[in-house]
């Protein structure tokens, strides 16, 4: 179980590229105008005294990853507890990974084993078992979170192999299938809806298409000719479902603007998403809003300005000095962790509009760092778990009042959308 609900296998990540190297990059991708712009922009996101106060970010703006030891069994955690947590620090959607390879391990009936066939549904075009996501949209719901799924892993059925990496879809259609059969089931006329009445209805409406695939861990490269044919398949299945709702983009990442100009090289490509959404990681808080100064420039280099973008992966692990045996040029302390998200986000406040970024996820909750097995990116949660107690750092109080500050909330009511005491400043 504690794979199955992973957003990454963390000893994968890849060393995140230099602001230099970004710069000099952009630079020579857009000219000298374009990086002059994104730096005008981070340098004004730096002066508060000469920038009004932004207004209120939209409903599900504040996101939060959830990953491992959240909704794994084997933590005895709450989770119940953590998402009422997390509404009252100003969480208002979680993004989690979806797992095909759990929720189909079986790609016919006559594959099930007798005394598992109870486990599932039978209105699936195969075996699908939903208890796992059930869970997680259920307790969302309750809070009134709304969810981005991630959808991510092949079973064993539909599996190439990745060397050095996590399997990707052999054929693409079965994943489509897959992702269809999750529209049906949470989207706006959703069975789960249906199936339980008592729960109030929060249908997903945002699917994002695998995660990172221009990293070779995550998708065999080149990566965007065969991305794009999954993405054609899932977008046409998401949409046949439900018409309305939003295909994300695989997050891309590292020099995700370059990657970006790979899939629109491909025709047709640009109108197989509605969201683009980048995982942008750096030292300083200026330095990652330069990182989405660089990608929204690209989007209007390649004609495609108008999209709007998401940041489902923002953080500084807190790992200097734990001896763990990977680290990266942003990992820092816990008091600099805590530092760098107050200054974070009132810039994401000021420049959201320009950016046009619709909404960001931490990354992440609870980080798991019990030793001596922890990898960097497993000290980036606002709370740690370590052998099976949960206490939180100094992050979680930095996060809770920038994201109240960006809602303008004083006090978060039990559910993610309302707010008790409003902030009139």
């Amino acid at each position: 179980m504690l794979s199955r609900l992973r957003l990454h296998v963390l000893a994968a990540r890849p060393r995140p590229v230099l602001i230099l190297a970004l710069a000099a990059l952009v630079t020579a991708a857009f000219g000298p105008a374009a990086l002059a712009s994104a730096g005008a922009s981070a340098g004004r996101s730096l002066d508060s005294a000469r920038v009004a106060r932004a207004a209120p970010t939209p409903p599900g703006f504040v996101g939060m990853d959830t990953t491992d030891p959240m909704f794994n069994p084997q933590t005895a955690l709450n989770d119940a507890n953590q998402l009422s947590s997390m509404v009252a620090s100003g969480v208002q959607s979680i993004r989690v990974a979806f797992n095909w390879a759990a929720a189909q391990p079986y790609e016919s009936w006559d594959q099930v084993p007798p005394d598992q066939r109870v486990g599932f549904p039978e209105a699936e075009i195969r075996p699908t078992d939903f208890s796992q996501t059930d869970e997680i949209v259920g307790d969302a719901a309750q809070h009134g979170l709304t969810v981005l799924p991630t959808i991510l892993y092949a079973p064993s059925w539909d599996a190439r192999r990745n060397p050095g990496g996590i399997a990707t879809p052999k054929r693409g259609l079965p994943y489509a299938q897959y992702a269809a059969a999750l529209v049906k089931r949470y989207g706006p006329n959703g069975s789960f809806w249906r199936e339980n009445p008592q729960i109030p209805r929060v249908p997903i409406r945002r699917w994002q298409i695998w995660n990172e695939p221009n990293l070779s861990y995550n998708w065999p490269q080149p990566f965007a000719k065969s991305y794009v044919s999954l993405l054609r398949l899932a977008h046409n299945a998401i949409k046949h479902a439900d018409p309305g709702a939003k295909v994300v983009l695989g997050a891309l990442t590292d020099f995700a603007w370059t990657s970006i100009g790979q899939i629109y090289k491909i025709r047709g490509a640009r109108n197989l998403f509605d969201i683009v959404s980048i995982n942008g990681f750096s030292k300083t808080p200026a330095d990652v809003m330069l990182y989405m100064q660089f990608m929204r420039h690209a989007l209007i280099h390649d004609g495609d300005g108008h999209k709007p973008m998401l940041a489902t992966e923002l953080t500084w692990p807190s790992s200097k000095g734990t001896g763990t045996p990977q680290s990266f040029d942003f990992d820092t302390t816990p008091a600099g962790q805590a530092r760098n998200i107050a200054a974070l986000l009132p810039m994401i406040g000021r420049e959201r509009v320009q950016l046009g970024l619709i909404g960001f996820d931490y990354y992440t909750w609870i980080g798991n760092e019990s030793r001596p097995y922890s990898l960097a990116f497993e000290f980036s949660g606002l709370l740690r778990y370590v052998n099976g107690n949960v206490s939180a750092k100094p992050a979680l109080a930095a996060f809770s009042k920038g994201s109240l500050a960006l809602e303008r909330c004083r006090q978060k009511g039990s559910v993610a959308t309302r707010c008790l005491k409003p902030d009139p400043s």
